[in-house]
């Protein structure tokens, strides 16, 4: 798919893609930092049906819920012949135990025998970090392991 970049003189760039129902679908980003989602009307791709303004963190939120399926299907894919063996997505929250702290300081595998397989952060996939990593509000963890793992780790995540 490919992304339209479009400079805005005196505001910033615009990217966008093209859906296959013909709409634009992309985000303003302004020359003072802000960001703006926006949807085209069908009927003029160059009049704006909404315009949404978004926080730095709302637009990576956005980013980890788009790449967050492909993600986690293709690690089901992966597991499908595993019987016992899951994928789930955990989301660290402002005022998280864990909001600012390693990995590591989780102790996630010893604690629930679950294994923290992927990182996403403002769009980005982090593979397999290690406990070094530093943790931050809005990244969505992706973990593998047995049912009884992964609800020890969403506990372990919610209450440290």
């Amino acid at each position: 798919m490919n992304v339209i970049e479009t400079r805005l003189p005196g505001i910033g760039v615009r990217r966008e893609i093209i859906t296959n129902s013909g709409r634009r679908v992309g985000i303003v980003a302004q020359r003072d930092g802000d960001l703006d989602l926006i949807i085209s009307k069908a009927s003029d791709p160059d009049a704006c049906v909404a315009s949404i303004r978004l926080t730095t963190d709302e637009a990576a939120a956005i980013g980890n819920l788009f790449g967050s399926p492909q993600l986690v299907g293709q690690l089901r894919d992966e597991h499908r012949d595993l019987p016992g063996v899951s994928t789930r997505q955990f989301l660290i929250t402002p005022g998280s135990p864990f909001d600012g702290r390693s990995l590591g300081a989780t102790r996630m595998r010893s604690r629930s025998g679950a294994s923290l397989v992927a990182v996403l952060r403002s769009g980005q996939v982090q593979a397999s970090p290690g406990p070094d990593f530093q943790l931050a509000a809005g990244d969505l963890l992706v973990v593998v392991g047995t049912s009884e793992g992964l609800d020890a780790a969403a506990d372990i995540l919610q209450h440290g």
